[in-house]
């Protein structure tokens, strides 16, 4: 039995996650224990939250030296995805550094373009096995008022504002900024292409 766990901290919205990954037949274990998370077979790490307030729990409970350690597939989601990158301007903080870029904030230029953008958006230039089996410009849902701009570590880009990362891969870490597990079929297929990776 694959065992998969879920990174235990205080973001919000971990349990839609769970309830996706049962959909799946999966049986996901909630844990900020080291030994839970490196000895299991897929590792999540969602949420929402604020970039500050989450990384500074991270660091407390030294979770954020066990991900950055993480040797199995790890899937970050929304917060999750820009925790994994070096740096957030929301609040100047300074995250785990797995992919080299910073994150920013949206400046809207026109008066319809609302911040949080929140809403169901395309894929576009999809790469990587996390895409297998869905067509160009598919739709998932976002929530967020930051962003990845575009990078050599984009397998996914979107476009509000301007186009960004959807989602990101370097070596066993994958990040995706919308949430899969609220995004109906498509994001099933995600999260089940990342537990078959």
């Amino acid at each position: 039995m694959m065992k998969i766990a879920i990174v235990k901290y205080n973001a919000g919205n971990i349990y839609s996650v769970v309830n996706a990954l049962h959909r799946l037949g999966a049986e996901p274990m909630i844990t900020d224990k080291a030994e839970e998370l490196m000895g299991a077979d897929r590792i999540l790490f969602p949420g929402q939250g604020e970039a500050r307030s989450t990384m500074s729990f991270l660091k407390e409970h030294g979770l954020d030296n066990v991900i950055r350690e993480l040797k199995q597939p790890v899937l970050g989601i929304c917060i999750g995805q820009q925790l994994l990158c070096r740096y957030s301007e929301e609040y100047n903080t300074d995250c785990i550094g797995i992919f080299p870029v910073n994150v920013k904030r949206f400046c809207p230029q026109k008066h319809e373009e609302k911040v949080p953008a929140m809403g169901w958006n395309a894929l576009y230039d999809m790469r990587t096995s996390l895409f297998n089996g869905l067509l160009e410009e598919e739709y998932v849902y976002f929530i967020h008022s930051y962003y990845v701009p575009l990078c050599e570590y984009t397998i996914a880009t979107t476009d509000y504002i301007q186009p960004y990362s959807a989602a990101l891969h370097k070596d066993n870490f994958y990040a995706t900024q919308f949430h899969p597990e609220k995004s109906g079929d498509v994001g099933e297929k995600i999260l089940k292409n990342f537990l078959e990776l």
